[in-house]
């Protein structure tokens, strides 16, 4: 079945403190998504890629490209614009689709760049089998969560709980009848839509290294992961 990864980067930098936007910082010498694309390509070099940004971000972005020529040589993507949430910018992502037959569509932040080409792979297989494939790893804290009722955080059992990391990997089809819903605050993310469109949530197993970079020391931690795993 033929795969597509929507990539989807809508970081300003703020709490980078940094006014050049998290996804272009960067990492080893190179933009932080030029690494994610990269590791796509790794998995699969059939794979086809979808960056989504901010419109005011699109002028930079060509900059880098060609700064970086190895962005355009080995991570070949379709430029989209992105929309005011998460959810509009995958929305935005999954128009631009022209695909006529069902395939499978991995959705994936763009300043996750550790993610690992073999867990790519293995998710895409899962979500061939099952329908869909949501990476996500074991809660390693203890959680509370707020109680309206007894107005008071209450402990909740930390086997129960899984956090939930990207990439997230659906058929086209799926995708299609999710997101012709109206936007909602409960959509957190892209499995949440699709769940709300009926279908069952399979969750795989993730990697702690797949981190989201949001602050400067995530970005110093990406950096030391990076020179001694890859």
């Amino acid at each position: 079945m033929k795969k597509i990864a929507i990539i989807v980067a809508g970081g300003t930098g703020l709490r980078m403190n940094s006014t050049i936007p998290k996804q272009f910082l960067l990492l080893e010498g190179k933009p932080v998504i030029f690494h994610t694309l990269n590791q796509f390509k790794k998995a699969d070099s059939s794979i086809l890629l979808y960056v989504v940004l901010p419109k005011n971000q699109m002028d930079f972005w060509a900059k880098l490209c060609t700064e970086f020529p190895e962005i355009v040589t080995k991570t070949p993507h379709i430029l989209v614009e992105g929309g005011e949430t998460r959810f509009h910018s995958s929305q935005n992502g999954l128009a631009a689709v022209e695909e006529t037959e069902d395939c499978l569509i991995a959705i994936h932040d763009g300043v996750r760049p550790l993610i690992k080409p073999e867990l790519i792979s293995s998710a895409f297989k899962y979500a061939e089998l099952h329908g869909n494939a949501i990476v996500s790893v074991p809660s390693k804290d203890s959680i509370r969560k707020w109680d309206s009722v007894l107005q008071k955080y209450v402990s909740v059992k930390r086997d129960e709980i899984r956090i939930i990391q990207t990439p997230q990997i659906f058929t086209l089809h799926s995708l299609r009848k999710a997101f012709i819903q109206t936007y909602s605050t409960k959509f957190t993310d892209d499995a949440s839509v699709v769940e709300s469109s009926g279908e069952t949530i399979h969750l795989v197993d993730g990697d702690y290294a797949n981190l989201k970079i949001t602050t400067p020391e995530d970005l110093k931690l990406a950096e030391s992961l990076m020179k001694s795993a890859f």
